[in-house]
């Protein structure tokens, strides 16, 4: 029998965990509940004994695994297999997550930050196509990315390479929680969209049901103002348009740097689809140079929640190959 791999994404409410072949396709999936209560000491060994409850369950053996790995929000050390600063999870100190989860296993662990892992579920399976050259952007609660360039992952100096979310896109803009002003995160994520509605909201006096339910004091999500910018609200279509402009902004900057093949965005916000992807394109179009310009696509993400779970089952490949690499070498 082919021998498998264990991806994880840990999040804050949920741990995704799956069994896949070395090729990429899921086999089983499952999730478990983080328990962050007691600043979150319970999480790692939860996912532990989820793992080998689900390996006896399957009537397998630990050797039937190539290895583990695993997406986690906060500052990855890669090498260590720690993890620090991840908040939501209600972790306060260092993390020894490898540690913990080859010696409760017996497995193989690799481990990197969760919007870099969704990155390599795209490329590796997804709207990247395999491609050498990607980036990835995730439109959620915030906005978050991972950069491929020449076939890597690029991590940087302290592992914030594509923090895409924190491009500048209006100087003198909204305060970001990273302490500065006017970060794409501020109008482009669930929350950012919300807030340039009632911003706009405030100043307009024509015709719009939005307006109306936010000056009713409904509870307006970001779907909603999509929805009513599909229906030509007025209001709705200029927050939208505004959105588009800034995505289109960034995604420009990163592109005439960067020269990628394809602009992948995913996250709940992607979930308007063509419609936004279209209004993007367009200022896409106007901030970039000609070569760049033709030579780059801008597509929706393909794998939904599967991405985190995906990539980082890659991590592992990526891990071995190098052993392998190593010991060919070492020879």
């Amino acid at each position: 029998m082919s021998k498998k791999l264990i991806g994880i994404d840990l999040g804050g409410t949920t741990v995704k965990l799956a069994i896949l072949t070395e090729t990429g396709e899921i086999q089983k999936k499952w999730s478990v509940l983080t328990d962050i209560s007691d600043e979150g000491s319970k999480i790692i060994p939860s996912i532990v004994n989820s793992i080998n409850e689900h390996i006896e369950r399957y009537n397998m053996s630990k050797d039937d695994f190539i290895g583990i790995g695993m997406g986690s929000p906060g500052t990855v050390n890669r090498v260590n297999g720690t993890v620090a600063g991840a908040y939501n999870l209600n972790w306060k100190s260092l993390q020894p997550v490898k540690t913990i989860i080859e010696s409760g296993t017996g497995i193989p662990f690799a481990i990197d930050n969760d919007a870099n892992v969704a990155a390599l579920g795209e490329r590796w399976k997804g709207a990247g196509e395999n491609g050498d050259n990607m980036v990835f952007l995730t439109l959620g609660t915030g906005v978050g990315g991972g950069i491929v360039a020449e076939g890597n992952l690029l991590h940087g100096t302290v592992g914030a390479a594509g923090e895409v979310g924190h491009i500048t896109v209006e100087p003198e803009g909204y305060q970001c929680t990273c302490g500065k002003k006017g970060c794409l995160e501020t109008v482009a994520s669930a929350t950012g969209v919300v807030r340039l509605a009632r911003d706009y909201a405030d100043k307009y006096a024509g015709e719009s049901k939005l307006k109306i339910a936010i000056d009713d004091g409904q509870l307006v999500t970001a779907k909603d103002v999509f929805d009513y910018a599909k229906q030509n609200d007025d209001l709705a279509v200029k927050v939208i348009d505004k959105v588009a402009f800034y995505l289109g902004l960034a995604c420009g900057n990163i592109a005439n740097i960067l020269n990628p093949s394809t602009i992948v965005i995913g996250g709940g916000v992607s979930n308007a689809g063509e419609f936004l992807l279209d209004k993007i394109q367009d200022y896409f179009n106007t901030f970039t140079f000609p070569a760049v310009q033709n030579s780059c696509k801008i597509r929706l993400a393909q794998l939904g929640n599967d991405a985190g779970v995906i990539g980082a089952s890659s991590l592992i490949k990526e891990l071995m190959s190098k052993k392998d690499d190593f010991q060919k070498g070492s020879h």
